[in-house]
Order: structure tokens, then C-alpha cells, then sequence
């Protein structure tokens, strides 16, 4: 058994993460899992560290030959083993699972899209059609869309089995899993950061073409198009950020091997728990405001405050779950 393996068996003996033998040892979590994945060798004042908070010889860590029963117990049968093929199709069952949340999510910010685009037309003169009218068909386009969304985000229930001996407990990696999907993040990590910048680049730039309109131009009917315009950017920019995100952590969690990715799962979780009756209502809000006033131009900013409430919501609800 060579000196990578040691640590991980030792590690795991003690119960410890990386993280928690990264902190004894005074090093980063990067060092001890470059350590284990075979990356990188530690020197020779950290082996004798090692040694010392092993319990071992340092002749025990660095020869390969030894591996008596004394120093190596068996793994812990409550671990589940898992192959390079089974953390493979957890990062593409989340994948999958994630397009169905995004989609879902696409349905619930673009509910009020249609219900825009009829009274721009309504507001047109050149085209005949009764305000009342417009409203009607737009509130059912609303209703309609919502309810497609709360399906899709139900349906990712569907992938629950299948994750489920990663996703909901300790499991171990076995031998060159780590070295592999520590070189697929690697390789994954600048794709994930561009697509995180496209995403954010959208969400602030999503009002600029509402604005002009509203300072430069000032027609009713624009400015409710500008406004599903916004929706639409917005929605883009969901749409290239949720997957990505997800995939990213996936790889995370693999290479965590469960222990410390909690707090993002059950966020994820108290999102999907949230969404299908938080948009919902957002929506009526926004609708019951600028029907009642009928300054569109206005109550577009329920949105982007709807966005950062959204996520303190679920950082309460992580808290809560935390304290109990």
C-alpha cells in the first residue's frame, strides 16, 4: 500500500475530513487532497507530523511493504464504495435533474411574459384590442405557465433513487476515483467560471433596455415590451447558471465524499421546497400592484427585490434547519 493510501485508511480510522486533518496539520484541504490523489508528496517535517498524529512510524508511512494488521484495520462497512462509473452517473443524473429545476424556474419568471406582450399590443393603437381582454388572456398564461413550472420541479423527484447512495450519506471513493474527478474539476472549473460571469452580466444588465425606454422614450406599450424583455435576460441567465452550478457541486460532493457539502444540498432542497409557492405568489403580488396603480414603468422592481428576498428566505430556512 503506498503512502497515499495510508492516509485516506489512517484518516478515515480517526473519523477526520480533509479538512480536519488539513487544519491539524497546518495546511490547506488542496495539500491533503493532492497528498491522497497522489498529486503531490508531503515533505519530510509533514510526514513526521503525519506519523505523530497517526499514531504510526514514520518507516510505516513511507515504505510500501508495510501493511500489518495492527496499523490497518478494515474500512468501515457502513461506506459505501464508490466506482469511478457510479460518481460519473451521479454528476449527470444531477446535471439532468438540474435543467428540469431550471426549466421550472424558466416557467415561474416568464409567467408574467405573455400577459406583458398582449397589453403592449393592447396599448398600440394601431392594433385593435381591448385592454380587458388582454388581461384576461394574461392572467390565464400566467396560471397556465406557473402550473408547468410546480410539474417540472415535482417531476426532479424522479432522480431521487438514483443519487441517493451519494447524496444522502458517507460513502468512500475507491482507488484513482479522487485522482479523476479531481482532473475533471480542474478542467471544469473555467467553463463554470465563465458561465457564472455570463450569468451574472446578464442579471445586471437585464434592466438597461427597460430604462432607456422609460428615460428616452416614454411609450407605454415599449416599456412593457422592455419589460419582458427583462424576464426573458433574466431567464437566460438562470438558465446558464443553474446547471452549471449544479454540476460543479456535484463534482465537489464526489471529491468531499459527503462530508461537507450539507449546507449547499439542503439549500438546494429548501429552493426547491420554496419555489413552487414563492413565485406563485410573487407573481399575484406584482399583478394585484400594477393593475391597481397601472404604472408598469414602477412595479418592475418587485422583481430584483423578489430575486434577493428569495435567496434570504433560504438562507433562513438553512439556519433553522442547522439550530434543529
Amino acid at each position: 500500500m503506498i503512502l497515499s493510501e495510508k492516509i485516506i485508511t489512517l484518516r478515515k480510522q480517526l473519523g477526520w475530513s480533509q479538512e480536519e486533518l488539513a487544519e491539524k496539520m497546518g495546511v490547506s484541504r488542496q495539500s491533503v487532497s493532492k497528498w491522497e490523489s497522489t498529486n503531490s508528496i508531503p515533505d519530510l517535517n509533514k510526514i513526521i507530523k503525519l506519523a505523530e498524529l497517526f499514531n504510526v512510524s514514520t518507516d510505516f508511512l513511507l515504505k510500501d511493504e508495510i501493511e500489518t494488521a495492527e496499523h490497518l484495520e478494515e474500512r468501515d462497512n457502513d461506506l459505501t464504495q464508490i466506482s469511478l462509473e457510479q460518481a460519473i452517473d451521479y454528476v449527470n443524473t444531477k446535471k439532468a435533474q438540474a435543467i428540469l429545476t431550471a426549466k421550472g424556474v424558466a416557467f415561474f419568471v416568464c409567467s408574467a411574459v405573455p400577459l406583458f406582450f398582449l397589453l403592449a399590443l393592447a396599448n398600440n393603437n394601431s392594433i385593435a384590442l381591448n385592454k380587458n381582454t388582454a388581461v384576461v388572456f394574461g392572467i390565464i398564461s400566467i396560471f397556465i405557465l406557473i402550473a408547468a413550472g410546480v410539474r417540472l420541479v415535482i417531476q426532479t423527484n424522479q432522480y431521487e433513487r438514483a443519487i441517493a447512495s451519494i447524496e444522502k450519506g458517507k460513502f468512500e471513493l475507491m482507488y484513482g476515483v479522487h485522482s479523476a474527478f479531481s482532473e475533471k474539476i480542474d478542467a471544469f472549473t473555467p467553463k463554470y467560471n465563465g458561465k457564472v460571469s455570463l450569468a451574472v452580466t446578464l442579471f445586471i444588465t437585464s434592466s438597461i433596455p427597460l430604462l432607456l425606454v422609460i428615460m428616452l422614450i416614454g411609450r407605454t406599450d415599449l416599456t412593457l415590451l422592455m419589460l419582458a424583455a427583462l424576464l426573458f435576460i433574466v431567464t437566460l441567465g438562470l438558465w446558464v447558471i443553474i446547471p452549471a452550478s449544479s454540476e460543479y457541486e456535484a463534482y465537489k460532493h464526489v471529491l468531499n465524499e459527503g462530508d461537507k457539502n450539507r449546507e449547499l444540498t439542503q439549500s438546494e432542497r429548501n429552493a426547491l421546497k420554496l419555489a413552487p409557492f414563492y413565485w406563485p405568489l410573487v407573481v399575484a403580488i406584482f399583478l394585484a400592484w400594477s393593475l391597481w396603480t397601472m404604472n408598469w414603468g414602477v412595479t418592475w422592481i418587485i422583481w430584483p427585490v423578489a430575486a434577493v428576498l428569495f435567496a434570504a428566505l433560504v438562507g433562513l430556512m438553512g439556519l433553522l434547519n442547522k439550530e434543529q
